[in-house]
Parts: structure tokens; C-alpha cells; sequence
């Protein structure tokens, strides 16, 4: 178990941010924990690829450094989102400026018998080792993440939005209570059920939540920033990496299934998307969840506001789509689908 003791202003300072630096670290790491063929739904497809990528695009090499580290590596190799919302080139010019000052100060923290060989290029020429580590994490992005990043990026916003609206409707209780199975909360200790046995305390700080598509229940925590404790979760929408890198905008011809009410009632497109508010979202994370144009998607939520089954309410810069009474009404009353169908545009 990880404990994190938060006193209180560290606990209303709770924030929310997406990170693609983890998602890449994370993303090494499941490839690490499951080196055979089979690394699970959803992940199978785009493992294939991202070992593919891995052994034949050779300045991706200097990432394998986080299969040699494990599952514990020094946080200097995944510092903290310096926004809310970074770009990958962002978090690697912090990755980049890390300084030998830092790097001198944490390596016997983490390895006091002395440092590994794999890391002591960061101990003798930081600005090298550095370098070239962020070079191969621009190389296995654009190869491995990139083509899936449009479809992720939509739902890490929704997830963002969704946990936000949650900590300031309920705040940082009710969130942190419902964050993940293996996530408990029981003020003032935030645990987290992992095989290791750590106990922090965290005065006066900052808790930053990090959700993230690779992580599969997998937690992490980050503790060496001075001002930000960092616990990453697993977010909703993993599924989008069983389907198809980057879609045209056109989603799988529907399955030759035995007839569906609500299809029949509503037609299948606006009943793909009533189904799919089950919680709310954006017209993007719709178009890149059920794999259709954005113009299609509006063009079905449109509808389904007019028949008022559906509301429309702005979260700051992005509009959210719900589900009204009537909507749930409409979509529990019918029951679900008979099999697993997909919109057609």
C-alpha cells in the first residue's frame, strides 16, 4: 500500500491535469508487464503495433531505458505537467532542462548503493542523456501514440471535465472516494492498494490527479516535487484503442443483428448516441468514441435537444451533452442493445 497523508490545504488545492509524457511512460510500462503476444482487451491491437515500432524504428531506443527501470524509476523522468493541458513538446522541454542539481539529488534517494548503469548517463552528462531521451520519446510518439492521440485527447477531455465538474459540485471528498477500485479514501489518507509499502505526508502542497488511457488499473505516484504530489488513475475510454487509429469519420457497417427498439423508434445513429451519454460529453469525444464525422454527431444531438431527451449546457470553453429524465427514461424503459452496434454516418 502507498499512503498519502494530505493535511487539508493540500486537499483543497486538488487539480486535475492530462500529461502525453505519461502516457507514453505508462504505456512502456504495460508493454513491460506483459511481454508475451497477448496483453489484453483493449490493448492487443495497439500493443502488436507499439512492439512493431519498438524494434524496427531504431531512434525510438532510448525509451527502452523504462523497461530497465521497472516499475520504479527516479521522478526526474517524468516530471510533473507543468499546465493543465501540455503538449508533449511542452513536458520535453522540462524533460530537457532537468538540471545535474536535480538529477544529483534525488539518484541516492532512489539507489543508495549507488546508481545502476542505465541511469549514471544522467549523473555524468545530464544535458546529453536528457537529450537524447526526449528525442526517442518524440520518435516512439509519432510512431506508436500519435495516430490514436486525436481519439484519447477526446477522452481525457471528457474525463477531465467530468472529475472537474464533480469537484466542484461534491468537492474533493466525494471525488477522491470514487476515483478508482483501488484508489480509498479515509481523511485525512489517500491509498492506494499497490504491492509496495510507502507512507507519505503531504503538508502544504498540491494534490494533482492524472488520468491516463495506458495506465489499466495500474497507479503511480510521484512525491519529489516540492509543491505537487502527483497520483495518476486509470481513465475511462480505453476501449477507443480497440478500434482503429485516426477514422475517416466513418464508423464500422452495423452488425446483421435481430431487430432494436430504440433503433426502430429513434433510428440507429441517435440511439448510438443517446447509449453513449450515459455520462456526459462533447461532440468530439462522441465523433471520436463511436468512430463518426463531428458533423454527424451534432446533427443527431440537435435532434435529440428538440425532442428534449438530450440538454446542452457549456463547461467553460466546450459544450457538454446529457441526458435529460426523459432520456434516461427512454434508454433504461427500452433496454440496451442487442449486441454491440455502431452508428453509421
Amino acid at each position: 500500500m502507498i499512503r498519502i497523508e494530505l493535511d487539508e490545504p493540500t486537499l483543497s488545492r486538488t487539480r486535475i491535469a492530462t500529461s502525453p509524457l505519461w502516457e507514453v511512460v505508462t504505456s512502456l510500462y504495460l508493454l513491460h508487464r506483459n511481454p508475451g503476444d497477448t496483453v489484453g482487451w483493449p490493448y492487443d491491437g495497439w500493443a502488436r503495433h507499439a512492439r512493431q515500432v519498438l524494434a524496427e524504428v531504431p531512434e525510438t531506443a532510448p525509451v527502452r531505458l523504462w523497461f530497465a527501470a521497472g516499475s520504479r524509476s527516479p521522478d526526474f523522468l517524468s516530471p510533473i505537467p507543468p499546465v493543465p493541458t501540455p503538449t508533449l513538446a511542452e513536458e520535453l522541454a522540462v524533460l530537457r532542462a532537468t538540471s545535474a542539481e536535480t538529477v544529483a539529488e534525488f539518484l541516492p534517494r532512489y539507489y543508495p548503493d549507488g546508481p545502476p548503469d542505465w541511469i549514471r548517463p544522467f549523473r555524468d552528462d545530464p544535458a546529453d542523456a536528457f537529450g537524447r531521451l526526449a528525442d526517442g520519446v518524440e520518435a516512439y510518439w509519432a510512431a506508436a501514440i500519435a495516430p490514436w492521440w486525436p481519439a484519447m485527447r477526446a477522452a481525457l477531455d471528457e474525463e477531465v471535465l467530468h472529475r472537474a465538474r464533480a469537484l466542484a459540485a461534491d468537492g474533493p471528498d466525494a471525488l477522491l472516494a470514487d476515483l478508482h477500485d483501488r484508489v480509498r479514501w479515509e481523511r485525512p489518507v489517500l491509498t492506494l492498494v499497490k504491492p509496495l509499502e510507502q507512507r507519505f505526508a503531504a503538508v502544504n502542497q498540491r494534490l494533482l490527479l492524472i488520468p491516463l488511457i495506458f495506465s489499466r488499473g495500474a497507479l503511480t505516484c510521484s512525491t519529489d516535487h516540492p509543491e505537487v504530489v502527483a497520483v495518476s488513475y486509470q481513465a475511462r475510454g480505453a476501449a477507443l484503442l480497440a478500434g482503429q487509429p485516426a477514422s475517416g469519420g466513418h464508423g464500422p457497417e452495423p452488425a446483421a443483428l435481430g431487430p432494436d427498439p430504440l433503433t426502430i423508434l429513434v433510428g440507429r445513429g441517435r440511439a448510438t448516441v443517446l447509449r453513449a451519454l450515459t455520462r456526459p460529453a462533447t461532440t468530439a469525444g462522441l465523433a471520436a468514441t463511436l468512430g463518426l464525422a463531428p458533423s454527424t454527431i451534432s446533427e443527431h444531438l440537435t435532434a435529440l435537444v428538440a425532442a428534449g431527451v438530450v440538454n446542452r449546457r457549456r463547461a467553460g470553453r466546450r459544450v457538454l451533452y446529457a441526458l435529460e429524465p426523459a432520456g434516461v427514461a427512454l434508454v433504461s424503459l427500452i433496454g440496451p442493445a442487442t449486441g454491440d452496434r455502431q452508428a453509421s454516418a
